[in-house]
């Protein structure tokens, strides 16, 4: 109660900042008209302006309001495009290093170029990170044109290009790529033996676009080089050869909620004991066979072809979740990889042995100062704030939203479920409304393709498998009466405009075929219609054998069917049901938001050597003198070989000298001597002190040489 009277008094905490911004849109308003009056040459030349005053001691603070309005007129000029004042308003907050929830289709893309160009200014770079490679491609294009219009360079890192194309990119003054480029660029960087090889500069200032996507659901997975570890591929097969003869429940049992399956620890265990000749699979000498077992039955239980990988060119490629593209060049560890290969019949690589490994979350830490944009932040405001130190910010739209958002039908099985999903595609492509459809995985968008087919519906794919016709399936996605089916892949950045008369008809409807095990993927299917005041509407379509509802809603969600009276072909439609959804996602949320928790609590703990050793290893790269950090730790291993060789309580007499003067040699390459008389004298720190002095003077005998 005391929190809602002073919301009334002094409004909310978004209410305050967006107040506090409002002059300096007011002030970048009025020098709109002064701007707009500049001959292309001179606004060009305002780059160099700033830049000088930059350098004379000016802060970016105090120049922002002048490049804005700069920025705002190039949009103009060279795009067509006039930065809104909400735009302006969500500038600002990227500037100030906070996260900018802005609803889809109200120009996240353009708001970015405002704060890209003041930071950029110093020529330390700024790095702008998109979910995909066709999104960096098509922005740095796209938004290219107002910063080479300004005089700043623009790179752009995407999948496949060698190691000067990368340092190019990076030398620019703003660099487009994805987040998984840019991480295993920093591993990579890491592992050269010049300084003049690395790729990336200093971690000046980041803009992450659909920053929910990247720092909360990507982060749940660790980035990893790997190199092949020298071992037999042989086991795979023999091992996958015995996986068809295990009986669920009977010889295993599958927790789908953890996705994991375990032996039964009687009739499992035997069975592949006996299956495989061994004696006892918990011997120590087993553990590793026992390891792969279990790999193998994830491989076939859990790992679905077309859902989880697909086959190309007889190899296995991992499709991405969230962005429902392909990662090629990217393995599962742990023998994983290896036993999907087994299942699927093609060539098995070697194992890989991990080389190097960081965390979304730890890398993205490393910038200065980081920022990010999308349409659904809000919900996750509290890890946002605890893992980043990022506060949300929601930005007003510029025009009122006017979609329609149906509620969820709710339906028995999947089969009456998809018989839904084409009476209503057929209904809305026979009105002229064009329809986006949304599946969760490419097994179901060609399961769906193939009913419209039969049923002679014309209609587009958009999967990881067409992913070469994407931008053309976009662009034709909002005409009358066409119909596009797809994956994740037309969830995040997708822009699908309108065509003629389509206004008049609806605007784009939105069919959601399952519900994602995130509330904000849902949400941002549902983001490519009604955007910029457009009409549109979107419904979600459910069965009870739904992956999300089947796992995690079923306790609650089959009862109240039961009680409803569900009739077969007949949707649910009742509060209580979308209650039980809505809980049954934020079950899976929690789930999630515990295992990324751990993953960062353990790579913190190597973050700290991580850092220290990269540093170091900079240092020694650029050919700086490592004297004094070599000096202070022979001084620590001088004290722990005291340590290790003497008894505190004992007296120097009884102390083990030969195994100690071993111990230095092999350490430090010299024979410590301690004549008898002054052996009674000695204590522990002045044993070290001789052992750390004779190191040194071993060192400068070294540097002589």
């Amino acid at each position: 109660m005391l929190e809602n009277l002073f919301k009334k008094m002094f409004g909310t905490h978004n209410e305050r900042v967006l107040d506090r911004i409002r002059p300096i849109v007011d002030r970048v308003n009025t020098l709109e008209p002064t701007v707009a009056d500049l001959p292309d040459d001179r606004l060009a030349a305002r780059t160099g302006e700033f830049r000088q005053r930059l350098e004379q001691g000016e802060s970016t603070d105090s120049l922002l309001p002048e490049v804005f309005a700069t920025v705002r007129e190039v949009g103009r000029r060279v795009l067509s495009m006039r930065h809104f004042d909400v735009q302006l308003v969500g500038g600002v907050v990227l500037h100030e290093g906070k996260i900018a929830e802005m609803r889809t289709g109200e120009g996240k893309t353009l708001s970015a170029t405002l704060p890209v160009v003041l930071n950029a200014l110093s020529g330390r770079g700024v790095h702008l990170i998109t979910v995909n490679d066709y999104l960096a491609k098509r922005d740095a294009e796209w938004m290219g044109e107002i910063y080479r219009f300004l005089g700043l360079s623009v790179g752009v890192i995407v999948h496949g290009m060698d190691d000067t194309e990368r340092q190019a990119a990076y030398r620019c003054d703003v660099t487009y790529g994805t987040n998984n480029e840019f991480g295993f660029d920093y591993l990579r960087d890491n592992m050269k033996f010049r300084v003049e090889d690395m790729a990336q500069r200093e971690l000046h200032y980041a803009i992450v676009d659909e920053v929910d996507s990247i720092l909360i659901d990507e982060a749940r997975t660790p980035l990893i080089i790997s190199g092949p570890a020298e071992e037999s591929t042989d086991k795979y097969t023999r091992i996958n050869s015995i996986v068809g003869f295990l009986k669920k429940e009977e010889d295993y049992k599958v927790d789908e909620k953890a996705r994991s399956v375990m032996l039964d620890e009687d009739s499992g265990i035997a069975k592949v004991e006996r299956l495989l000749s061994v004696d006892n699979l918990y011997d120590p000498r087993n553990i590793e066979i026992l390891h792969h077992v279990n790999q193998a039955l994830k491989a076939h239980v859990l790992f679905k072809r077309d859902v989880d990988y697909m086959m190309k060119d007889g190899q296995v490629v991992i499709v991405d979740e969230f962005t429902g593209r392909l990662m090629p060049g990217r393995r599962w560890s742990d023998g994983l990889h290896q036993a999907v290969e087994a299942k699927e019949g093609v060539k098995i690589e070697n194992e890989n042995q991990t080389l190097a490994t960081i965390t979304f979350q730890n890398y993205f830490r490393m910038f200065e100062k980081l920022a990010g944009m999308t349409g659904t932040a809000d919900t996750e405001a509290v890890e946002f704030k605890q893992i980043y130190d990022l506060d949300v910010v929601i930005i007003p739209t510029n025009q009122p939203m006017v979609r329609e958002d149906l509620r969820d039908q709710i339906y028995r099985t999947e089969i009456e479920k998809f018989q839904a999903v084409h009476e209503e595609i057929r209904s809305l492509h026979e009105a002229g409304q064009p329809v986006l459809v949304g599946t969760v995985s490419i097994e179901k968008s060609e399961r769906l393709s193939g009913i419209l087919n039969r049923h002679g519906i014309p209609h587009n794919v958009l999967n990881a498998k067409h992913h070469e016709r994407e931008a053309q399936i976009i662009a034709e996605a909002g005409q009358g009466g066409k119909v596009t089916i797809a994956t994740n892949m037309a969830g995040r950045g997708v822009d699908i405009k309108l065509g003629e008369g389509v206004v008049g008809a609806g605007g784009l409807h939105i069919i959601g075929t399952e519900r994602h095990e995130s509330r904000r993927v849902d949400n941002q299917l549902r983001g490519r219609a009604g955007r910029q005041g457009d009409p549109g509407s979107s419904r979600f379509y459910l069965s009870l054998e739904d992956d999300l509802l089947r796992i995690f809603g079923s306790d609650r969600i089959s009862p109240l069917m039961e009680k409803l009276g569900m009739e077969e072909g007949e949707p649910i439609e009742h509060n209580l049901v979308d209650k039980a959804v809505e809980n049954a996602q934020k079950k899976v949320e929690g789930h999630n938001f515990d295992i990324r928790k751990h993953l960062l609590e353990y790579d913190d703990v190597m973050n700290k050597q991580r850092s220290v050793i990269y540093d170091m290893r900079k240092e020694v790269l650029a050919g700086e003198s490592l004297r004094d950090t070599a000096m202070e730790m022979a001084d620590e291993v001088a004290e722990d070989l005291t340590v290790r060789f003497t008894e505190e309580k004992g007296h120097p007499e009884e102390w083990d000298f030969p195994a100690l003067r071993d111990a230095v040699f092999s350490q430090f390459g010299f024979r410590l001597e301690i004549p008898e008389g002054e052996v009674q004298g000695l204590t522990r720190e002045t044993l070290a002190a001789r052992i750390g002095e004779g190191a040194r003077s071993a060192y400068r005998k070294k540097e002589e040489e």
